[in-house]
């Protein structure tokens, strides 16, 4: 049996790391930190835990004994301030925060607009996509776990890259629900605002741009990522749709065979015909569509729920790998479908 923590509990990642823990066959969730909630019943900010996690929030992590692996759930730039204490007392760490997903301080300090305080294991850090790095992510000590808009749109392009067919820029149009921007309110997840609407927003400037931009650079050459993200008037879930050129014709159905290919033996990642949001939401699964829009015009269609696949789901797919667990152990479910 693993024994895990999870710092930063309160959010909808952390609640939903201790929803996924609380029945994983692997995995027994020990502390839970929260620095506003500090001795008060985990289950009175998370109502769905009740019977199912019996513990009081504590303020922090004050050793490392009895505990084997830490989620970090924590806000962009409180991450780096626990990864060096951790890693000095043995423990394994799966961040889900931007932290250490870019491997260079200048770009990070661009997209963040801080600088890092962690460099040496910034460069440690692997990049926490089972699907593309599960050797690199079964000898790691620190995984930084993928963002959730870079999960779909990596998933979505990947086998491109990798072929070598990738012909000029692609464009990603990605529409995210609002659990997305994380558990404070601001006036654009106002329901009054974002209830009735979609929200194209940080086009050009999202902190995920160079994310995709460099796993997807690391597998193949390509031309300039441009991304765009929208909200739209649901909880969860993320549709990715990409469009770009490739370097030869091909059909629709040649794509879904090269796809079929690169991700055979995936147990979370399904070729299908079409995207849909609702097939996917509230499991770990990504159902990837490619379709020939005629002559070199591909599109790719992606969907994940953004707090399972996206987040908390993929976390624990990365920890069970570091553990040297069955990788879909406690989250081998399907989509709810309506």
């Amino acid at each position: 049996m693993i024994n895990v923590g999870i710092v930063g509990g309160t959010g909808y990642t952390g609640g939903e790391l201790a929803r996924l823990i609380c029945s994983h066959p692997g995995m027994e969730l020990k502390a839970m930190t929260s620095r506003g909630n500090a001795g008060k019943p985990v289950d009175s900010v998370h109502g769905y835990l009740k019977g199912y996690v019996e513990m009081d929030f504590q303020a922090s992590i004050e050793n490392g004994e009895g505990l084997d692996l830490i989620f970090l759930a924590t806000p962009h730039g409180v991450s780096m301030e626990h990864v060096p204490g951790l890693l000095d007392m043995g423990l394994k760490i799966v961040d889900l925060s931007g932290d250490y997903r870019l491997d260079d301080e200048k770009v990070y300090s661009q997209w963040y607009g801080k600088g890092h305080d962690d460099k040496d294991n910034l460069t440690k850090a692997v990049y926490g996509l089972p699907e593309l790095f599960r050797e690199s992510i079964a000898d790691a000590q620190l995984v930084a776990n993928p963002g959730c808009y870079p999960t779909a749109s990596i998933l979505a392009l990947a086998p491109l890259f990798a072929a070598g067919v990738v012909k000029g820029d692609v464009v990603i149009d990605a529409k995210s629900g609002t659990s997305g921007a994380g558990v404070n309110p601001s006036i654009r997840t106002h329901h009054p605002v974002c209830g009735e609407s979609v929200i194209a927003y940080n086009s050009g400037k999202h902190r995920h741009q160079p994310e995709i931009d460099l796993i997807l650079h690391k597998l193949g050459e390509g031309g300039e990522v441009y991304f765009s993200p929208h909200l739209v008037p649901i909880v969860r879930g993320i549709l990715a749709s990409c469009y770009l050129d490739v370097n030869e014709v091909m059909t629709s159905t040649e794509l879904q065979s090269l796809y079929a290919e690169f991700y055979s033996g995936e147990r979370f990642v399904h070729v299908t015909g079409d995207g849909s949001i609702r097939a996917v939401v509230g499991s770990n699964h990504c159902q990837v569509a490619p379709v020939s829009l005629g002559g070199s015009k591909v599109a790719v269609f992606s969907s994940i729920d953004n707090l399972v696949k996206g987040a908390s789901g993929q976390a624990v797919q990365c920890a069970n790998i570091m553990c040297g667990m069955p990788e879909e152990m406690g989250i081998d479910f399907p989509g709810l479908g309506v």
